[in-house]
């Protein structure tokens, strides 16, 4: 899978748009917990939660998480309609 990075040098976060396979742990109420996530051949065990949120686009409910692991923020997005994960967008620490 190859990440398509669409930015401009002024820009916080680097927006990319690449399917990932995330491992998530669920809880009660329904409630979704990213726990690591695979980015080209690499297993990037999340070491905080630092937000999450709900988006709606028309029908699609989109889970939204920003998330640490040892050297970069990433946000990661779950199409909950799709049942897909998506890396929105990442930067280094």
């Amino acid at each position: 899978m190859q990440a398509v990075l669409t930015c401009r040098s002024d820009d916080i976060m680097h927006n990319l748009k690449s399917d990932i396979r995330v491992a998530v742990v669920f809880g009660p109420g329904r409630k979704l917990r990213p726990v690591w996530f695979d980015l080209d051949r690499h297993k990037h065990v999340i070491r905080e939660i630092t937000t999450s949120w709900l988006e709606r686009r028309g029908e699609t409910p989109l889970l939204h998480f920003h998330v640490t692991d040892d050297g970069a923020l990433y946000e990661l997005v779950y199409n909950m309609k799709d049942a897909v994960w998506k890396l929105g967008r990442v930067e280094p620490l």
